[in-house]
């Protein structure tokens, strides 16, 4: 049977007090003291009080005194302030620093049950919505994005400096590497925080329906438009939208979406009326944004409005050191959702995991691990519950030599380099199609061609393996 709620009845008067105690005793838990150190004292004891009912003048300290320090200390206690009827303007204004209701004396015990009770249901709601934020807060906050590599510090750094802004944000990195989570950090850390936070997945919509998705439609405004509807702009009011895979976006919208970043009005598909929008825009694509302005297919004075702030994420490969750190999180997060008792990894697991290429980034590492908690029947993750095709990649190299943290070897350096070079050929030196067909980021790319030509310098400088 679950504990009764806890109520402490503050007053000078023992007749008062008694009273109170046997009219609540029933349903509650109830404590008694003749002064506000007294229940100080009390709460002292018993910091759960749930509901404190106090005379508001006694003598020493009065019961406003007591409500200002209980608030400070206790703020879970709802207090209930007990008056006669000339101080009521006194018990008002004691609500505006804290007090959850007044009652005045004599005692309506009728209304004092009730007022009890929806104090008690009130105080949950709270606790419920502290809860939930804070649940929010562990899912969207940057607690949530993990990495101790230069490269994610930069990112922790960008993130912390951008989100009080209004600035409009621009996430750039390979599909799997945590975009949405970032855009929802910045949401979070931001003054929208209790606004709405909408994300729109461009590249799943059609044009005419990404059209309607975005604005809003008026009924009749096309077949299937049977009533009228309110579009993602409306809905982000007051908050943050989120456009993923904003490369994906028809030339004819990237028209409109300018617009409304210039002057934060639009109209409903098929409407008249403009309607006026407050809202921040994050957007996110895994291609070179601005490669695509270079050729034609997006608008360059919508990408000027959208990257005011770039945010670049790394592929997971060139992160490697983070990869232990993601894993454990991973692993932690899994075995509590399915009532497993895992450890850890053991060292061989480890090197496993941070010699694969992860193609799909942090995806695919999460979902490796949680299918390794699945299939898992001791307490710690070794090599043979890294899936087969992990192994076999790290230990055959194949179509590893494009990847970090395979890469380490000259013999498989060697291979990646003329893979490359190859590639580039084929496509006719166009770099964001070899990119494109070799599976890595332009960024990556032009990384490793540097790299090459400072090879080739080295060598032109070295003779019989002495610097001449």
């Amino acid at each position: 049977m679950p504990d009764k709620p806890l109520i402490l009845i503050v007053d000078d008067d023992k007749n008062t007090r008694d009273g109170l105690q046997r009219a609540l005793q029933k349903h509650y838990d109830v404590r008694t003291a003749e002064s506000a150190d007294a229940a100080l004292a009390v709460l002292a004891e018993e910091p759960a009080v749930d509901v404190m009912l106090s005379d508001l003048r006694m003598p020493g300290t009065d019961g406003l005194s007591l409500l200002r320090r209980v608030s400070a200390q206790h703020p879970h206690t709802v207090c209930i302030l007990l008056t006669a009827y000339g101080s009521v303007e006194t018990a008002v204004e004691a609500m505006k620093q804290g007090a959850y209701d007044f009652l005045t004396k004599p005692i309506n015990l009728d209304h004092l049950d009730m007022l009890v009770a929806r104090a008690l249901k009130s105080r949950d709601l709270e606790k419920k919505v502290e809860t939930l934020e804070s649940q929010l807060n562990e899912k969207f906050g940057m607690e949530n994005i993990i990495g101790d590599s230069s490269a994610m510090q930069q990112v922790y750094e960008i993130i912390q400096q951008t989100a009080p802004t209004q600035a409009a944000v621009l996430i750039q990195g390979p599909s799997g590497t945590g975009k949405e989570l970032v855009a929802q950090a910045i949401h979070r850390l931001s003054t929208r925080a209790k606004g709405p936070f909408v994300a729109v997945h461009c590249a799943a919509l059609s044009p005419t329906l990404l059209e309607s998705e975005l604005f809003g439609h008026e009924k009749g405004s096309f077949t299937g438009a049977t009533v009228l509807r309110r579009g993602r702009f409306e809905m982000a009011d007051g908050g943050t939208l989120f456009l993923d895979e904003v490369s994906e976006i028809d030339p004819s919208i990237q028209v409109k979406l300018l617009r409304v970043l210039e002057e934060h009005t639009f109209e409903r598909v098929g409407g008249e009326e403009t309607i006026g929008t407050d809202i921040r825009v994050i957007a996110a694509t895994n291609r070179d944004l601005r490669d695509y302005v270079e050729q034609g297919k997006f608008r360059e004075d919508l990408f000027f409005r959208l990257n005011v702030v770039d945010i670049i994420l790394p592929p997971l490969a060139e992160r490697v050191g983070d990869i232990p750190l993601l894993a454990d999180r991973f692993l932690k997060e899994y075995s509590a959702k399915n009532n497993k008792r895992i450890e850890g990894l053991t060292p061989d697991a480890v090197h496993l995991l941070t010699a694969y290429a992860w193609p799909g980034n942090v995806r695919e590492l999460r979902n490796t691990i949680e299918k390794m908690v699945v299939l898992s029947r001791a307490e710690r993750l070794s090599a043979r519950d890294v899936p087969a095709n992990i192994r076999d990649a790290v230990k055959s190299h194949a179509g590893a030599g494009l990847r970090g943290p395979l890469l380490t070897t000259g013999s498989l350096a060697d291979t990646e380099r003329r893979k490359i070079m190859a590639v580039l050929e084929k496509n006719g030196d166009n770099r964001t199609r070899a990119a494109d067909e070799l599976g890595i980021s332009r960024r990556t790319l032009h990384r490793k061609l540097r790299e090459y030509k400072a090879q080739e310098s080295d060598e032109a400088l070295t003779e019989g393996g002495r610097r001449i």
